[in-house]
């Protein structure tokens, strides 16, 4: 997740974590799930900046804190883990910081658990204090704990652990004013060595309560009198037990009733079905005032300027060019934050969880690992961070498997698209366009898991591994961690999509504009077609100019060439160019068309974009976007590798620019033939 940098951060800390300033350094740790990223943005304020680990793609956060007037440390929030014992990238890394293997040992370590599951969480804690560093546990959600009916004893808690115990929350912010205290004493004082008895960490550790382990007899970990973190887990148990005043731990069973139907093999897809379409529902809903906002906004801006500038192609490369392809995209950036938003929400409840059990098991019929549902779910955002994250499944075919399918998910540059579409099919509708969205969404889907299929039947024979997943209790999202990430998502797609879009657009009106048309060459182009300038009305005249220079340009001559490629599937020349331009990022497709369909003739009123592409027809006068050529499009763009940077990491990540060769090959002819099925088929019906 990206954060934005402010200057007090900046001052404090540089993107390795190393202190600057004096600050003291402290390294956040804890199980997934426990409300870290919650913790971490309320002591820093929101004020941090994100990096990678050295020599790794597993992002790190780190931010100042202020424990009071003269004392402020530099905090470094770890990776979730379960445990130190380095069996997957996250735990190395975590490990190799707290133990300061590729740079400083960390001056303090600030431990999370989870007040309502205090028996798992307390695992970390203990191999936490086991490395001799001066240690605070933070107890998190105690305000939930209170409301399940556990008190948590923490002086209790403190005096076995040996260190100091801070119950705290991270949503109502209870506890952090003591929180800051207590991490201010404990750096005051010297290190002291703190041993506890330990196992080995050659055994994975037995998944404790509230974990869902999907396992084959013969694959278990045996008997927990064998495995050598038995010893940790057991110890972890009786602390809860101890530090919880009546002695037990109370069992949520509203939670668990709610649990066996959200992961009913049945029911459970209708529900997963049913919050989407919800959500793209409200995406739509709340989206359309701020879209009708930021499309005034450029259309007001395009008249300022055109006002200001004189007539020719400078007034044309900043309206038409610069202002027409960048605010073509921009307007759609509302409901890219809200749909992350809600997506945050989702995952702040802990639904997503559940919906990672519905998923996990349609997953493993067509071979794809538990484990990669993480880097699907993250590949709505972008593919490329997720096909990073595979590093985590260890097995090569799961991941060879895990990455071919990835770039089949909806991610972030895709939805101008469907944006686009939705209103041209839909206007007016947001429940009609929010199932189109969540159609395109499963198309997706249903996509990667018949290409993991296939691959399983073929190229990449085998079982899936099992997956180990974490079902995180019910809680109400915190709207500020929501917000925050909408925001955060919201400024990745102005930084890194709108440099790509505001080139592409310079470079597309460019190629739109020249060579320039001659006034003899295009009576002669009238001439040959029979056309009698001189009796026709101005405005029509000024539509075929425009018309005969965007042939004349090279992005016409091109159009051409690669036309009939496309023309089957419904495309005419000019969404053909968009689709050879989006080949640089999803995205530009619609800055493309915004470029070409707004060059020519001013219409009387302030059309938007929507209106110039439903309005676009050909010379003999039939609709280019009818209905099929729309269901086309989308079908087209949801199916289809045009990232290049996407195919650059598939190369990196599997060694060879054959897999990345056959990824691109399969989802384009992938593409074109579900368009060709497409288009046909709903141009018969139509």
């Amino acid at each position: 997740m990206s954060a934005s940098v402010d200057s007090a951060a900046s001052e404090s800390s540089d993107a390795s974590g190393k202190k600057s300033s004096g600050d003291k350094v402290v390294a956040m740790l804890g199980n997934p799930n426990v409300g870290k990223t919650s913790m971490f943005n309320r002591l820093t304020n929101l004020l941090a900046k994100t990096s990678n680990f050295p020599g790794t793609t597993i992002d790190r956060r780190v931010g100042r804190v202020e424990l009071n007037d003269r004392q402020s440390i530099s905090l470094v929030d770890l990776p979730g883990v379960y445990t130190l014992g380095a069996s997957s990238p996250e735990e190395k890394v975590a490990r190799d910081f707290v133990l300061g293997e590729n740079e400083e040992v960390p001056d303090a370590l600030l431990v999370v658990v989870d007040a309502t599951n205090l028996q798992r969480t307390l695992f970390v804690a203990r191999e936490a204090l086991q490395q001799g560093r001066p240690t605070i546990v933070a107890v998190n959600f105690i305000e939930s704990a209170r409301r399940r009916g556990l008190e948590i004893d923490l002086n209790t808690l403190g005096r076995k652990l040996g260190c100091p115990v801070v119950g705290v929350s991270a949503r109502t912010g209870e506890g952090f004013d003591r929180l800051k205290s207590q991490l201010a004493i404990l750096l005051a004082g010297p290190a002291l060595p703190l041993l506890i008895s330990s196992g080995s960490p050659e055994c994975p550790p037995t998944p404790a309560e509230n974990v869902l382990t999907v396992l084959t007899d013969d694959e278990s970990c045996g008997s927990c009198r064998v495995c050598p973190y038995a010893d940790g887990h057991q110890w972890a148990s009786a602390l809860a037990r101890e530090s919880i005043r009546d002695g037990s731990v109370v069992s949520d069973e509203t939670a668990d009733r709610v649990d066996y139907f959200l992961t009913n093999r049945f029911i459970g897809p209708v529900v997963f079905a049913a919050v989407m379409v919800l959500a793209f529902s409200l995406v739509f809903w709340f989206a359309q005032v701020p879209m009708e906002w930021m499309d005034s906004g450029f259309g007001m801006l395009a008249s300022f300027v055109s006002g200001l500038l004189p007539e020719g192609d400078f007034q044309s490369l900043v309206v038409d060019g610069i202002i027409g392809g960048v605010g073509g995209v921009m307007v759609f950036l509302p409901q890219i934050v809200i749909l992350f938003f809600m997506l945050a929400l989702l995952e702040d409840s802990g639904y997503l969880a559940r919906a990672v059990v519905v998923v996990d098991r349609w997953m493993r019929r067509v071979g794809l690992p538990g484990q990669a549902f993480v880097p699907l779910l993250a590949a709505h955002a972008c593919a490329i961070p997720a096909i990073m994250a595979t590093k985590v499944i260890e097995n090569r075919r799961d991941r060879l498997a895990a990455i071919m399918v990835i770039p089949l998910m909806t991610c972030s540059a895709r939805l101008p698209v469907y944006a686009i579409v939705a209103a041209m099919l839909f206007p007016g509708s947001p429940l009609w366009a929010a199932i189109l969205f969540a159609s395109a969404y499963l198309l997706g889907m249903v996509a990667a898991f018949v290409v993991a299929f296939l691959l399983k039947m073929t190229l990449l024979p085998g079982e899936a591994s099992h997956l180990i997943l974490d079902l995180p209790p019910y809680r109400t999202p915190s709207l500020r961690n929501a917000l925050r990430y909408a925001y955060e998502r919201g400024w990745m797609f102005l930084r890194d999509a709108g440099t790509v879009i505001l080139v592409i657009s310079i470079a597309i009106w460019a190629l739109s504009t020249y060579p320039k048309l001659s006034d003899e060459r295009f009576e002669e182009q009238m001439a040959s077609r029979s056309v009698a300038v001189d009796q026709i009305d101005e405005e029509e005249l000024d539509g075929l100019r425009a018309a005969a220079e965007q042939e004349h340009a090279i992005i016409g001559r091109l159009g051409r060439v690669v036309a009939p490629v496309f023309e089957p599937i419904g495309f005419d020349w000019k969404i053909s160019v968009g689709v050879m331009t989006s080949f640089a990022a999803r995205e530009v497709v619609v800055s493309t068309l915004s470029i070409l369909y707004g060059l020519g003739p001013e219409p009387e009123d302030e059309s938007t974009l929507k209106d110039r592409l439903m309005s676009a027809t050909y010379p003999d006068g039939t609709k280019v976007f009818t209905t099929a050529t729309c269901v086309s499009l989308l079908v087209f763009f949801v199916l289809a590798m045009q990232c290049l940077p996407t195919q650059a990491v598939t190369k990196k990540e599997t060694g060879s620019w054959k897999w990345a060769a056959f990824q691109f090959g399969y989802m384009t002819l992938l593409a074109y033939g579900a368009a060709f099925v497409a288009y046909h088929a709903v141009s018969a019906f139509t």
